[in-house]
């Protein structure tokens, strides 16, 4: 992960009493985020007092959670020492089901995936998920050369409506994800904590936490998978809806190109990448091994991207309108050149049609790319226990740039 600048990220401590948890967690991602701090800089960034923060960083050597790595030199006096994380204190495991594939990654405590397994399997039942699960999990942690004592917990990213939306393919049989207990699947063989969410979701927290979020405190995740999934950050902390369903992108309607409207996830989406991709002889998995080496799937997935971007034009200015994000962030399966290609294009139509938005929000691609789902699952566990409240995160920026500026 690349370190934040401290006068980039707001983390905001308390000095009330029985608040030594909270406060230890924002001093731990503030190191975190940035790659390392001294303890002065920790006592700017956090507003905690001097010896509270001698405190808490003695605490967290203890637990082995940060590590000392020299000191800074060029000022005057005994030159302060640096702090870092240790990315071997914790691990978490992070799954990642879809109606096209299932991916397990082990992932360290700088969000570092050290082992992954993938399995391109079309509508894998419940059953059939789990016992690839059990069957590849002690394997995976083996190769990842992990104590099972180090992993926090299990996080799994899923889809909502798994088994209902009407993608291509989908077998009548594959509704039995409606009624299973997701977490009950991932029980064993490890005894740890399950943590099930939405794969856009997840994605997008994981981006909060690791990759770009450090650098916008609002932006509109989108996630381009089997389906299209969309995901809402707002000053630091994801947006779920009254009923836990923001961010839908892929249930938009959009012209088929046909002379009617459907499901924008109908199209943009690896599922509408297939069909194109199956006329021709290839398959979604032909495209992902290629790398952008194929001659005969370039001009495939170029002709799709143009169609894409048609399709996603009218709803990206309307997120601009309503939401103003500081950025829109695009991850998924797709390869990093497609949606580089993706996002470049989308920016130049909006900036041509879009004259109607006051404000239009930069389009990137997500530093978690092509794992964001497993990599945002792992990350679940450790946020719970290790790191500080989402709104935590981006408190006192003013603050910061000018105790820094003094310091």
């Amino acid at each position: 992960m690349t370190g934040a600048s401290p006068a980039r990220i707001g983390l905001s401590g308390t000095n009330l009493e029985r608040a030594a948890d909270h406060n230890q967690r924002v001093t731990l991602h503030a190191i975190r985020v940035t790659g390392s701090l001294t303890r002065v800089d920790l006592a700017h960034i956090t507003g905690l007092t001097p010896a509270t923060i001698a405190n808490i960083t003695k605490r967290l050597l203890a637990e082995g959670l940060i590590e000392e790595a020299g000191r800074l030199r060029g000022g005057r006096g005994q030159p302060p020492t640096k702090l870092v994380i240790n990315p071997n204190a914790r691990y978490s495991i992070g799954v990642n089901i879809d109606r096209d594939h299932v991916t397990m990654v082990v992932v360290n405590f700088v969000g570092q995936t050290v082992a992954r397994v993938s399995r391109e399997v079309e509508f894998a039942l419940p059953g059939e998920i789990r016992t690839f699960y059990q069957r590849s999990v002690d394997k995976l942690i083996k190769r990842a050369k992990v104590d099972v004592g180090q992993l926090v917990g299990v996080g799994i990213a899923r889809p909502d409506d798994l088994g209902l939306v009407d993608l291509p393919g989908r077998p009548a049989a594959y509704a039995e994800w409606e009624k299973a207990d997701v977490a009950r699947l991932f029980a064993e063989p490890l005894n740890l904590p399950v943590f099930v969410e939405n794969d856009a979701a997840a994605a997008a927290m994981g981006e909060l936490q690791l990759g770009l979020g450090q650098g916008f405190s609002s932006f509109f995740y989108i996630l381009i998978s089997s389906g299209l999934g969309g995901g809402l950050v707002i000053d630091g902390a994801y947006f779920r809806g009254a009923d836990r369903r923001s961010g839908e992108l892929g249930f938009l309607m959009s012209d088929d190109g046909r002379g009617a409207r459907s499901q924008i996830q109908n199209f943009v989406s690896l599922s509408g990448l297939a069909r194109p991709l199956e006329a021709a002889g290839l398959t979604i998995v032909d495209m992902l091994e290629a790398g952008g080496r194929d001659e005969r799937i370039e001009p495939i997935v170029d002709a799709w991207i143009d169609d894409a971007v048609e399709r996603l034009a009218e709803p990206l200015t309307a997120i601009n309108c309503l939401i103003n994000p500081a950025a829109v962030l695009i991850g998924g399966r797709l390869p990093g050149e497609y949606v580089d290609r993706l996002a470049d294009r989308l920016s130049a139509l909006l900036g041509e049609r879009a004259l109607n938005a006051p404000v239009l929000a930069p389009i990137k691609r997500a530093m978690l790319a092509e794992d964001a789902p497993a990599v945002g699952a792992a990350i679940l566990p450790l946020s719970h226990f290790l790191l500080p409240k989402p709104n935590a995160l981006w408190k006192a920026q003013g603050r910061i740039a000018e105790s820094r500026s003094l310091s």
